[in-house]
């Protein structure tokens, strides 16, 4: 069967033939996925709900093969505080809520002994889906979360940001630079300018309890801000 003879057959039973519009882009799986799922388009305007339902679907990456369910974000969503953390591990990918494994028991008691209960603050990650194996998040899975995390950002419209581990930090400020030379002081994020903070993650400081000290040094610098010392 030809072209011209598919089309007529598709036309009698009712059905649009689909047309590629996209010629010079390669018919690869994550293009089609993209397109049929409508999700590449803007989140510009979205609330809250229309936005975690954008997540929740989303098939911009390969990620979405893999994932038990998306990890969108929890906690108070006019927060002074915005956490950022890299991706969600098996913990999360179960239940669909971040920093619920070990690390989120120790990131709970960290934000407390700050003065910040867990549903004070709102804790995301850059990506909304796990990595098989945590394995280190790819640039096009970054890419492809990227707008999700910046309209959270939009809604949330936080005092600071406290960029969690060395995959935030280095995504969101766009530099290579060690953790440990980023930490300490205060950088800015978006055209807001919003104060950001760089931290160890806590998985790190579960293998390395003497830093401690320092992610403590860290939280007081983030307390300095919100109380404009």
């Amino acid at each position: 069967m030809n072209s011209a003879q598919r089309n007529e057959y598709l036309a009698a039973m009712g059905i649009q033939p689909w047309v590629r519009r996209d010629r010079d882009l390669p018919e690869d799986s994550t293009v089609i996925a993209t397109r049929l799922s409508g999700d590449d388009s803007p989140t510009d305007g979205l609330d809250w709900p229309a936005l975690q339902d954008r997540v929740a679907g989303c098939t911009r990456c390969a990620l979405h093969a893999t994932r038990t369910q998306t990890v969108f974000g929890t906690g108070n969503r006019s927060a002074d505080w915005l956490v950022i953390g890299e991706a969600p591990g098996a913990d999360e990918d179960r239940q669909g809520e971040p920093f619920v494994g070990r690390a989120g028991q120790l990131l709970t008691e960290m934000l407390r002994a700050a003065g910040q209960e867990r549903d004070a603050v709102y804790i995301t990650n850059i990506l909304k889906c796990r990595p098989p194996n945590n394995r280190d998040p790819q640039p096009d899975e970054v890419s492809s979360c990227h707008d999700y995390l910046e309209r959270q950002i939009e809604l949330i419209k936080p005092r600071l940001i406290l960029a969690v581990g060395r995959i935030a930090a280095h995504n969101l400020l766009e530099t290579d630079t060690p953790v440990g030379r980023l930490r300490g002081r205060v950088h800015t994020y978006g055209p807001a300018g919003i104060p950001l903070v760089v931290t160890y993650h806590p998985a790190y400081l579960l293998r390395s309890p003497l830093e401690k000290r320092k992610s403590w040094d860290d939280l007081k610098l983030a307390l300095q801000i919100i109380n404009g010392q």
